[in-house]
């Protein structure tokens, strides 16, 4: 990786920040580190991103093992690790004892059993829900009616903290196409602010349309072919 890579997209968010009238500092580079080796995500730290992305608990336990003694040795801070694939039941407590975000909440389920695991744990695990925005078969999350119910459930929990909301809308060529889904998930957070819920994450938007994202009001980007190239 080349720090001209890493400056390239801090400024595509810089400038859709500002597009929006918005400050670049609320927008967070998430890193997506699928299938990436360890020493590229040394060397994305040492270029200055700080949060990284997995999509699958046993790969994140490999890499996230070998990566704590690189942060304590070249006194790195601030690094924080993201879920930002499908959860499964039987893997909640790898995830707690993990990630400092898991993104992909999508069930009460789910969320009971990674509060049962993160009160074991002595934690408290910051999570967002997954929105559903579309119909396609290979998206998770919870439908938009689901929500309410949902964000009530995650309330009664001591050991969750509910910070916002995440969706992965339909691949269009043309990242205007992904526009009203974006708007979309930042109107449900709207509303179930307004309904009381504390909500400041929105967790959208990746290399083709995260631009499209921020315009949208997103505070997270997932990032990773933009960054390492494309990927098997």
């Amino acid at each position: 990786m080349k720090i001209e890579v890493v400056s390239d997209i801090h400024k595509r968010i810089c400038r859709a920040a500002m597009r929006a009238d918005r400050d670049p500092a609320d927008i967070k580079l998430i890193a997506v580190t699928k299938t990436v080796g360890i020493e590229a995500i040394k060397e994305a730290a040492t270029l200055g991103l700080r949060f990284f992305g997995e999509n699958r608990v046993q790969e994140a336990r490999d890499k996230i093992g070998e990566f704590a003694s690189f942060i304590s040795e070249g006194g790195y801070s601030g690094i924080e690790w993201h879920l930002i694939g499908h959860l499964q039941l039987n893997k909640a407590k790898y995830a707690v004892r993990l990630f400092d975000l898991i993104h992909t909440v999508d069930s009460v389920e789910l969320a009971e059993e990674l509060n049962r695991r993160a009160e074991q744990a002595g934690k408290t695990q910051r999570v967002l829900v997954q929105v559903k925005l579309s119909e396609e078969s290979t998206k998770q999350g919870v439908p938009e009616e689901g929500l309410l119910p949902l964000f009530e459930k995650l309330n009664s929990l001591a050991c969750l903290k509910p910070e916002g909301l995440m969706a992965m809308p339909p691949f269009f060529d043309d990242p205007e196409r992904a526009r009203p889904y974006f708007r979309r998930l930042s109107e449900l957070r709207d509303e179930a602010e307004q309904k009381g819920f504390h909500l400041p994450e929105l967790s959208m938007g990746m290399s083709g349309d995260f631009e499209a994202a921020i315009l949208e009001g997103a505070t997270m980007v997932r990032i990773g072919t933009a960054l390492f190239g494309r990927r098997s």
